[in-house]
């Protein structure tokens, strides 16, 4: 009777997979480069500069010596009546558009996910502002809210400068926030809808279910993820509005429609204080990220 004896497989060379990496990481990483570079550059690059004259004196001038003031800047800011004056404004702008954009487009993508003669025609037609940029959409706009030409007074039958008007100019930007923004919303909502099982609106229907209940019985809990991710991108978009603002009205009237990111531009490129116009822009995104945060964990929390 002969033993077999199974010799152990020879470990590989000391050090060979410690040594450096990996040849399919290094291609992997070469093949993110193309992209990864332009995010440096542009995106995080920026970002980090930014946030460092958070912290400084800088001023856009060429005499001026920048140099490090701490929290210097956060503490104008806390005391900065015009500063919270136009958050309050930045927080009604967001909070109107998001909420009355939501209800639009999802009142339109219903509509367009039944099954109506030139659907697909409404569909494209649905979608045009989205190809618009927003120097476009503020200057048609503009002309239609025009005092003396305007479609709208002559509709109306008025001669009110909207974008004028104290009381109107918030109102009247709101109104274009919603006809701006809707088409993206439409669509995603759009998407949700045709990923409902059919199966769930005929078992309603069964179950004796009138239209209204199975709307929000079925309808609204299967597009409960693509309602919270579309609202949170809305309000984030929202929040940040500035070319759109910028030509309707620059802030006017009197600062009634001076949004926060409008505010900050005014302080670093009309009154040239780069460092405060930095604090600015980085407080406003942690008050953004933490309302977001909360949102969407009170949104997961219901969910689960």
């Amino acid at each position: 009777m002969t033993a077999t004896v199974t010799r152990a497989a020879p470990p590989g060379r000391p050090g060979t997979r410690s040594r450096g990496i990996s040849r399919q990481t290094r291609e992997t990483w070469l093949l993110m480069l193309p992209a990864l570079v332009p995010v440096l550059l542009f995106s995080v690059g920026p970002l980090l500069y930014g946030i460092g004259l958070a912290f400084t004196d800088a001023r856009n001038t060429r005499v001026h010596e920048t140099s490090f003031v701490g929290l210097e800047n956060f503490t104008r800011l806390l005391g900065d009546d015009e500063f919270w004056a136009s958050f309050k404004i930045g927080a009604i702008w967001s909070v109107s558009v998001t909420v009355l954009q939501f209800l639009a487009a999802l009142g339109l993508a219903l509509l367009l996910n039944e099954r109506l003669r030139f659907r697909g025609v409404a569909r494209v037609l649905a979608v045009v502002p989205w190809a618009m940029p927003p120097v476009v959409i503020g200057l048609m706009w503009k002309l239609v809210y025009h005092p003396d030409a305007g479609i709208l007074n002559d509709l109306l039958g008025t001669d009110v400068n909207w974008l004028a008007d104290f009381s109107l100019a918030l109102p009247a930007i709101i109104v274009v926030g919603i006809w701006t923004g809707m088409p993206q919303t439409t669509v995603v909502l759009l998407a949700g809808l045709q990923g409902v099982p059919k199966e769930l609106y005929e078992a309603g229907h069964m179950d004796g279910a009138g239209s209204w209940r199975r709307f929000w019985n079925i309808t609204l809990p299967q597009l409960r993820p693509v309602i919270v991710a579309i609202t949170s991108l809305d309000f984030v978009w929202n929040i940040n509005q500035f070319g759109l603002v910028y030509v309707l009205t620059q802030g006017g009237p009197g600062g009634q429609t001076r949004l926060p990111m409008l505010f900050a531009y005014e302080e670093a490129f009309r009154y040239r204080f780069a460092g405060y116009a930095s604090m600015l822009g980085l407080a406003m995104a942690i008050v953004v990220l933490a309302v977001l945060g909360l949102y969407l964990w009170r949104q997961m929390r219901e969910t689960r």
